[in-house]
């Protein structure tokens, strides 16, 4: 009454070693770290778990196998190991077997989600000093449907210091240089002020020997 008996391979079946003494009994971890003492009486050793429950819950706990820590790792939204042991040791959470649960490596998924983004400075901004100084250029189509005159294409100019935009409407790519270089003689006599710079995507309208000569 009030006693149970249990085969010393109950204990190796969860990775603990049971060694056996004349008149006393250990069982240990495979580290050789000492979890319970039993006394022999007669022919039986006794172990009180009462008296060694009241000085320390958590060494009653079999160490639990790897797989399994894991899985309840993973199960409790990978909650870190101390948690998860002091939620079986409390008996906090339904179905949680009183192991001792271990990390034995890191787990990937917790390293991803605790990792930091490599900080990457922002590129500087080019400030424009006067009109002119940027212009931004692009050509867009062709459209899907022709305008009054026929144009399907649709050059936009735009002057980064003010903003002030001009809008071209070709009727192939083949016309860009063209307006282009009639465009940047009008305004910078218009304005007199010469254009240091334009900014486009490269674009092969853009990149050709017409404009290559005089850019």
């Amino acid at each position: 009454i009030g006693s149970q008996l249990v085969l010393s391979r109950e204990f190796c079946d969860s990775d603990l070693e049971v060694a056996f003494r004349r008149n006393a009994c250990f069982v240990r971890n495979l580290e050789g770290v000492d979890l319970l003492k039993g006394d022999r009486s007669t022919n039986l050793y006794t172990i009180n778990l009462h008296e060694m429950a009241s000085a320390s819950p958590i060494c009653l706990m079999a160490r639990a196998s790897s797989t399994k820590s894991w899985l309840w790792h993973q199960r409790l939204s990978h909650l870190n190991f101390d948690t998860i042991n002091d939620l079986a040791k409390n008996d906090l959470v339904a179905g949680l077997p009183k192991f001792k649960y271990h990390k034995e490596h890191i787990c990937p998924s917790c390293e991803q989600g605790k990792s930091k983004r490599a900080y990457h400075p922002p590129k500087p901004v080019l400030n424009s000093r006067q009109r002119l100084h940027l212009l931004h250029m692009d050509l867009c189509g062709p459209m899907r449907i022709a305008s009054i005159n026929g144009k399907w294409y649709v050059l936009v100019i735009v002057d980064d210091y003010s903003r002030y935009t001009w809008v071209h409407f070709l009727r192939s790519k083949d016309e860009a240089p063209e307006v282009i270089i009639k465009f940047l003689k009008r305004i910078t006599l218009l304005l007199q002020s010469p254009v240091i710079i334009i900014r486009t995507d490269n674009g092969t309208e853009f990149k050709n020997l017409v404009l290559k000569k005089i850019l």
